[in-house]
């Protein structure tokens, strides 16, 4: 097969990074089947996990996913269907939704983030620790640091 050509570097780097991540999200996708959850209900447990007992608003799990996703409600109604979080009214603001995680959602992601941490460290293997913090540095400064 022959070597594909690109009009301009920048073509060619987008090219390589989308190309990576969607092999890292799939590669995460095949991780999760065990725990019958999307990589996206995963991200959300993590998200209300590190929320603590107060739990957060549904508005904001939107803003923090890795990638947006227009349906928070619909990734929330799955999960809560199988146990994983509850949703409630907040006391003080009753327009506002509250998600929080529950201890099925907690063992989720103990069951399963040992898995993930080395799938992860798989993924990222063939770099040296210099590299890594490279790599990282430099997508931070084309995703602009506000993340």
């Amino acid at each position: 097969m022959p070597k594909r050509r690109f009009e301009t570097p920048p073509l060619l780097a987008f090219d390589l990074l989308l190309r990576t991540a969607l092999e890292l999200d799939l590669q995460l996708g095949q991780a999760l089947r065990p725990a019958e959850v999307t990589p996206a209900q995963y991200n959300v447990l993590r998200i209300l996990r590190d929320a603590g007992r107060q739990g957060t608003a549904c508005s904001e799990i939107a803003e923090r996913l890795v990638r947006p996703d227009p349906d928070v409600t619909r990734l929330l109604d799955r999960l809560e269907a199988r146990g994983f979080v509850t949703r409630a009214r907040d006391t003080e603001d009753r327009r506002v939704v509250l998600a929080r995680i529950t201890p099925e959602g907690l063992a989720v992601l103990d069951k399963h983030g040992a898995a993930i941490a080395a799938l992860h460290a798989e993924q990222f293997s063939r770099l040296d620790a210099d590299e890594f913090d490279t790599l990282g540095a430099l997508l931070e400064k084309l995703h602009g640091g506000d993340r």
